[in-house]
């Protein structure tokens, strides 16, 4: 009898506790999400009225403060610290938030780069994509090369070959589209030359990026990799990334036709956005960034009935989500762990910012920008932000870099990912056509004004 009764409560009483645990778990995460958009929109506010600048900067540096590593870590009475830092056990990783947090900012992205798609002028995106490759390749050599060099010259690497050199390498060419494509829409320049170029470049500059990642990735966990491996890995990213482009364009007027059908409220904007989520998912499921696949499918959209339409009615999405996206960004910024390394984290972030500005302004100059517009583009990659972050967190969670180099990595994410809107504001306010097939005509017509 005892044991039949053993039996029935042991598992009413796991189930209760499983609920208490879901519940306290779900309370967490709505105070977190309450406190983020506060914050969000505070930090906005400052920026915007005193500061001038992006609300995107501010939503970063409150990322930053009220973060696990500051004062989300301060215990809160019985439901302990607001964000602590999750163990291996409950989903824990390299990246220091809860696994919900995480997968609703990841969800942020997506919404992001979609309504970045969709605001994009896809006959700019094609017109602009040869400058944008070329832009892409200079961002991704400059950078890799000069971080190569100075870790291997900083002690931190053997040979120039090392799994560390050729992995800060890798986390010098990142490009954080999200962050410029945000200044951009605020600015009201995601459809000028030089944004479009940026954001076209930024997209192959993932592709690319992951790519490379994956290669160092393979190399540390088996100790080298073939040319096959290596062609595989790049030709299905490539093929996926333009097949998804040529499909997305084909049916975009069949899709926009189909959605546009339905009479139910808001239907559209809910599809629409379940659109951008499968695109999303195939991507990373590819072996590609899920915004990626989010900004493929919105491009490809872009030039329908049916994007007039999502333009205003994603805006409200947008200024819900996308704040949660940029906080949980500056979240995952350890401070702390900048002291060791500092002087060659100095010199790494000023390359970084060299780089990008040389890699990428150069090939603009030859594309027929002038300078005022290779500048911009230039800058424009400049961002790591969350790429970066990611990259860096997988060299820490796969023992290719350590606490060290990993805070060198942060150091240098956060200044150029702060740097970069401070200075894209007065470059894309001045009035001048980036061009220089346009200096002479009439107007800024060609420079999306």
């Amino acid at each position: 009898m005892e044991e039949t009764l053993t039996h029935a409560v042991v598992p009413l009483v796991f189930q209760l506790s499983m609920e208490e645990t879901l519940t306290h778990a779900v309370v967490r995460l709505v105070f977190q999400l309450a406190l983020i958009l506060l914050a969000a929109k505070i930090g906005g506010e400052i920026c915007i009225r005193y500061l001038r600048v992006p609300p995107v900067l501010g939503e970063l540096v409150v990322g930053i403060i009220i973060g696990p590593f500051a004062l989300g870590a301060v215990v809160l009475g019985g439901l302990g610290p607001l964000f602590p830092i999750p163990s291996s056990d409950h989903g824990g990783g390299a990246i220091p938030l809860s696994p919900e947090l995480y997968s609703i900012a990841t969800v942020a992205s997506i919404i992001l780069l979609f309504a970045a798609g969709i605001e994009t002028n896809l006959r700019q995106f094609l017109k602009y994509a040869g400058p944008a490759s070329l832009v892409a390749l200079g961002g991704l050599v400059v950078p890799f090369v000069l971080g190569v060099v100075a870790t291997t010259a900083f002690g931190f690497a053997a040979t120039w070959t090392s799994p560390e050199a050729l992995f800060m390498g890798a986390i010098m060419t990142a490009t954080s589209v999200g962050i410029t494509a945000r200044v951009l829409t605020d600015l009201h320049r995601l459809e000028s030359p030089e944004g479009v170029t940026v954001i076209a470049a930024a997209v192959v500059d993932d592709v690319i990026g992951i790519m490379v990642l994956t290669i160092i990735v393979g190399m540390n966990a088996a100790g080298g990799v073939s040319l096959a491996n290596v062609a595989f890995i790049g030709g299905k990213a490539l093929a996926f990334w333009f097949g998804l482009m040529a499909v997305g364009i084909l049916l975009s007027n069949v899709i926009s036709r189909i959605v546009g059908s339905f009479k139910v409220e808001g239907a559209k904007i809910a599809l629409a956005i379940a659109i951008a989520l499968f695109a999303a998912g195939l991507a990373e499921s590819f072996g590609l960034a899920m915004i990626i696949g989010a900004y493929s499918v919105g491009l490809a959209l872009s030039n329908t009935r049916l994007a007039r339409e999502l333009e205003t009615q994603i805006s409200s999405v947008y200024n819900a989500l996308v704040p949660i996206f940029f906080v949980s960004m500056g979240m995952l910024v350890d401070v702390s762990v900048m002291g060791a390394g500092l002087m060659f984290g100095l010199v790494l972030t000023s390359l970084a910012i060299v780089g990008k500005v040389v890699g990428s302004g150069v090939p603009g100059l030859l594309t027929g920008f002038n300078l005022m517009g290779a500048t911009r583009v230039g800058v424009g990659m400049m961002p790591r932000g969350e790429v970066a972050l990611i990259v860096a967190g997988v060299g820490l969670s796969q023992g290719v870099i350590g606490q060290n180099l990993f805070g060198v990595s942060i150091l240098m994410t956060l200044a150029t990912t702060l740097l970069a809107p401070i200075l894209l504001v007065p470059l894309f306010k001045d009035k001048r056509t980036g061009r220089r097939h346009d200096e002479a005509g009439a107007g800024h017509a060609s420079d999306g004004n």
